[in-house]
């Protein structure tokens, strides 16, 4: 015992000595003010969310602090990835306890990060190596050169490496209606071939670096957006106040499973249709939106009496409510419309819970 004491008082000096200098290492990144801040909105995803962050805190800026991940989700049901992710150094998890929909917890993540930049990224995003270090370098171009740049989007490609649209003109009334004969890959976005980085109308949310200035001035994204569209109304917001919007296709990301490439059951185009119309709310004549609201409606009672025909009760009562949101909308009752969408979530969730 005496043999067992005198040794463990040998080691003891050099166990504190060596413990100084890993603990100011490990508060190293949570002390520096990070430049950049990764916000990625989680649902239902953990697995591609804690694969993204595998990616991104390989770069040294997130070792370093000076690139943080902030990771907001959205009530999805408990997972072991979660607390892993707490324990992981740069890594911060926000847990909502009801979902608020994307641009909320956003919203949530730009109020608990700090850096001068902001990145957004889906879940089902893949970044190439040292892909940081390229965007924090288009970050200092863009504060030297071009003050007034607010928002910026890159090249998207496919699973397969093909090309995937990430940019588009300004929707409008008859701009919506023409291009429903277009393939569903192309009814929002428009094909830009330039090499150059260059300025465009709007850039898609699932990949968007964003100058907090910006953000801040225009009040984040706008909370009446559950899911889509709030990039689209967030680039128009940007321009309206002076801030410029680029498209960067210098630097590329994957982008798995984008929604023109999947299918669209009815509570998805439920989704869909909401933010169209919450859009077109904003930013069109009054009778252009109610315009688009009839049509809408006349398409839910379509497809809530083909579903009905079809015996298919859980799609017809979505069709249902999708029918009356439009009708809320075309008569300007927004609150009522979204008290709406938020229970056709709740139901979503506890019909996939049991």
């Amino acid at each position: 015992m005496a043999l067992a004491l005198t040794a463990a008082e040998n080691r003891t000096p050099l166990i504190s000595a060596a413990r100084p200098r890993r603990s100011l290492r490990a508060l190293r990144p949570a002390l520096q003010t990070p430049r950049l801040s990764i916000i990625i909105v989680n649902y239902r995803l953990w697995e591609e969310t804690a694969q993204l962050v595998r990616e991104l805190i390989a770069s040294r800026y997130t070792r370093t602090g000076q690139a943080e991940v902030v990771v907001v989700d959205n009530h999805s049901p408990a997972h072991p990835l979660a607390r892993r992710l707490r324990r992981w150094p740069g890594v911060s998890l926000r847990r909502w306890a009801r979902n608020r929909g994307f641009a909320q917890a956003v919203n949530e993540g730009c109020r608990l990060c700090r850096g001068d930049w902001i990145l957004l990224l889906n879940p089902d995003i893949s970044v190439p190596p040292r892909f940081l270090d390229r965007v924090l370098a288009l970050a200092e171009d863009l504060t030297r050169d071009e003050p007034r740049a607010g928002i910026v989007g890159f090249q998207l490609r496919n699973t397969d490496g093909s090309r995937q649209l990430s940019s588009g003109p300004f929707p409008t009334f008859a701009h919506t209606l023409l291009r429903l004969a277009l393939p569903r890959t192309r009814r929002k976005y428009h094909f830009l071939c330039n090499r150059r980085r260059r300025r465009v109308p709007w850039v898609t949310g699932c990949c968007l670096l964003v100058r907090r200035e910006c953000l801040e001035q225009l009040g984040g994204l706008d909370r009446d957006f559950f899911l889509y569209y709030e990039d689209v109304d967030l680039c128009q917001r940007a321009r309206r106040d002076g801030w410029s919007v680029w498209l960067e296709p210098s630097l590329r990301v994957t982008h798995h499973r984008p929604l023109h490439l999947r299918k669209v059951p009815a509570y998805l185009r439920c989704l869909t249709r909401h933010a169209l119309l919450t859009y077109a709310s904003k930013h069109w004549p009054a009778w252009q939106s109610r315009a688009l609201a009839a049509i809408v409606e006349v398409e839910a009672r379509l497809r809530e009496q083909r579903a009905v025909r079809g015996n298919d009760p859980h799609t017809a009562e979505l069709f249902g409510d999708l029918r009356q949101m439009a009708a809320n909308l075309g008569q300007g009752r927004q609150r009522t419309a979204r008290r709406r969408l938020e229970r056709i979530v709740r139901r979503e969730e506890r019909l996939h819970a049991s």
